[in-house]
């Protein structure tokens, strides 16, 4: 078998297994259960702190076969696509790279009127959205006023005070906090103890001070 980094192979897949994020794993689970959604999220922070991961959560809680839930089943064959990356209603767009109108309207608009193949809603998913054109961000806020019932946008961002006004005004917001750095010793401490890799408490608090807010960085210190 291939070798996965830490970050990867230890990456959450439930709101439960969320660090440092209770505030926001709290709120989204009350609106699965509640089923009170929003059509379009936003999800800023600095970088390593879960906005990608709780991201796939949210849309494994959205079209898990077992139902709308914030506790997803992780074994259906949506679950299992989402978290590898390739489930054809889950469509993960990385804006750093796809920043033109034509990029927003060959991924998105094209696709929007579409329904699903086969889950309960299409969901994108557009990471560093901040770095969009203007005329891209233009094409995006014409889909998210009035967007269909079955489409859902979470978007994440490591700066929030470029995303222009007219966007966040149409996004249910969430600030991810930068991670306690005891919050991520001890999970290096569960890492470590599941790796059977023999290191010391105080050299593991070191990597997690390192680490400066990310689980991430300090995962890949690790």
């Amino acid at each position: 078998m291939s070798y996965q980094v830490i970050a990867r192979k230890y990456r959450p897949q439930t709101f439960a297994d969320l660090t440092g994020q209770e505030h926001i794993s709290r709120t989204l689970g009350y609106a699965l259960d509640n089923q009170r959604l929003h059509h379009a999220y936003l999800f800023s922070g600095v970088r390593g702190t879960g906005k990608t991961t709780s991201a796939r959560i949210l849309a494994k809680g959205l079209n898990c076969h077992k139902g709308i839930t914030s506790q997803p089943c992780l074994e259906c064959p949506s679950c299992l696509e989402i978290a590898a990356g390739n489930s054809l209603d889950v469509l993960e767009i990385d804006a750093a790279s796809n920043t033109g109108v034509d990029n927003v309207r060959d991924v998105i608009i094209n696709n929007i009127a579409l329904a699903p193949a086969r889950d309960r809603y299409k969901v994108f998913v557009i990471d560093e959205v901040h770095m969009l054109s203007n005329s891209a961000f233009n094409a995006l806020l014409k889909t998210l006023e009035e967007p269909p019932t079955h489409v859902v946008f979470i978007m994440a961002t490591t700066e929030l005070h470029k995303v222009p006004d007219t966007i966040l005004s149409r996004c249910q917001q969430f600030e991810f906090r930068q991670i306690p750095a005891e919050k991520i010793f001890q999970r290096l401490r569960v890492i470590a103890d599941n790796e059977t890799i023999n290191i010391s408490d105080t050299a593991l608090r070191e990597i997690a001070r390192a680490g400066a807010g990310s689980l991430r960085d300090a995962q890949s210190a690790f």
